[in-house]
């Protein structure tokens, strides 16, 4: 008899994302694995049993038209696969727009595949700092900081490509053609825990029901209830990992508690790190780094001047092999959507051409829309969990038919991830 299928799919709006989402599944030992791009039928085969296959894709820096395009491909795929419930991971800031990243156009594009009455929206995760009371949603300053509500926050709400201006979940996610949208506030999880008890909306739907998150222990309550509602026909679901989450400590027939996370291993080789983030947290980690050899990228030459790529490359290249770690920095200069586009596509090429001379034993990568398309240039299929390194930010093992590569430590940090020395603890060999 053919052992069953994964039960759970995902696919992450961003790179970064989607790895927190393999890492807090198999964290609860829960067979996972990362695809980065629609698998082969050998790939599927190499990646053995699973519980939760995964799909890291780029849709929070797409417009509607393109999301629509490659959703509906990511539908079908996961529809075929026969999971049960379709997690679209977004952002845990929930960052998108109208015009780029639309969670409402993500919704409009795969529902169809996972045609439920209940569209779930999970609105926090406590883990990383971010919070979702009465519909509005609060995220910390970096790894610790101060907790803003989203439309003051610091960073979220300057954001360059999608500001953060209303707090309000339901009003957001309206704004993206995602309307009505219900709530199920934090205080009916200590009333009780069957459905009735949760306010949510009556008759057949279809309902769009935002599930307020104000500590970890909420999430147990809302995955038993999105369990029981699955013998209704394949769910989509949206939100951060606390989706996982909360479908990981209710898993039926399985709940499985948190396991001992095994140490980093040694990494046995220089470091190779790429910087696109224009995240204050994350230049500011940049700047508290002493473990790299620095090399700027003027992103304006990067794109004009095929002879400068050439020149850093080399530069890197010479680093690298002399065992010394490099950290490849773009300059700190706000681009419009399309050059920030044009720049992470031109550094994945960068990292093509390093990666193919010199060989490194982990490769760091920083900012979400830039990990997305870097990773996307290089011979890797798919990435499984290795060992956790900072909230939100776990180190993966990559997959390749390519030798050099396959078996590569990959670590992919979002913008506010991270403690103030990230980068070092990044390239300690320990």
């Amino acid at each position: 008899m053919a052992a069953p299928g994964p039960r759970y799919g995902w696919y992450g709006d961003d790179f970064t994302g989607a790895t927190d989402t393999l890492a807090t599944l198999a964290e609860r030992n829960i067979r996972a694995l990362l695809f980065l791009r629609l698998p082969t039928r050998e790939q599927r085969t190499a990646a053995g049993p699973l519980d939760a296959i995964g799909l890291a894709g780029a849709t929070r820096a797409m417009a509607p038209d393109a999301m629509a395009g490659e959703l509906a491909l990511a539908g079908r795929f996961f529809a075929e696969t026969g999971v049960g419930i379709l997690h679209y991971k977004c952002c845990s800031t929930f960052d998108s727009a109208p015009h780029i990243g639309s969670i409402g156009a993500a919704a409009r594009a795969l529902r169809p595949h996972f045609p439920h009455p209940l569209l779930p929206v999970v609105g926090g995760q406590p883990n990383l700092g971010r919070y979702c009371l009465f519909g509005q949603l609060f995220a910390a300053a970096g790894s610790g900081g101060a907790v803003h509500r989203i439309d003051r926050h610091p960073t979220m709400s300057v954001h360059p490509v999608t500001p953060m201006a209303e707090a309000d979940l339901r009003r957001h996610l309206a704004a993206q053609g995602l309307e009505p949208v219900a709530l199920v506030d934090y205080r009916a999880y200590d009333r009780a825990e069957a459905e009735g008890a949760l306010g949510l909306p009556p008759g057949p739907g279809p309902h769009t029901v935002l599930f307020d998150v104000s500590r970890s222990e909420d999430l147990a309550v809302i995955g038993a209830l999105l369990w029981a509602r699955m013998t209704e026909g394949p769910m989509l679901a949206i939100g951060p990992s606390s989706v996982a989450l909360a479908l990981a400590t209710s898993w039926p027939g399985r709940r499985q508690p948190a396991i001992a996370s095994p140490a980093p291993p040694p990494r046995n080789g220089p470091v190779l790190a790429l910087v696109g983030s224009l995240s204050p947290v994350t230049r500011l980690q940049v700047a508290a780094s002493s473990a790299y050899a620095p090399i700027g990228i003027d992103a304006h030459c990067l794109l004009s001047e095929p002879a400068y790529g050439l020149a850093l490359a080399q530069d890197a290249e010479a680093i690298l092999a002399g065992g010394q770690n490099v950290m490849l920095v773009t300059e700190a200069v706000r681009q419009a959507p399309a050059a920030a586009t044009d720049v992470a596509m031109a550094t994945g090429r960068l990292l093509q051409g390093i990666l193919s001379a010199v060989a490194i034993r982990r490769l760091v990568i920083a900012g979400g829309d830039t990990a997305s398309l870097a990773v996307r240039s290089l011979d890797i299929w798919g990435l499984s969990y290795r060992a956790p390194l900072a909230p939100g930010v776990p180190l993966c093992r990559a997959h390749s038919d390519v030798a050099r590569l396959d078996g590569l430590d990959i670590v992919l940090k979002g913008g506010q991830m991270g403690p103030a020395d990230f980068f070092d603890a990044v390239a300690d060999p320990c």
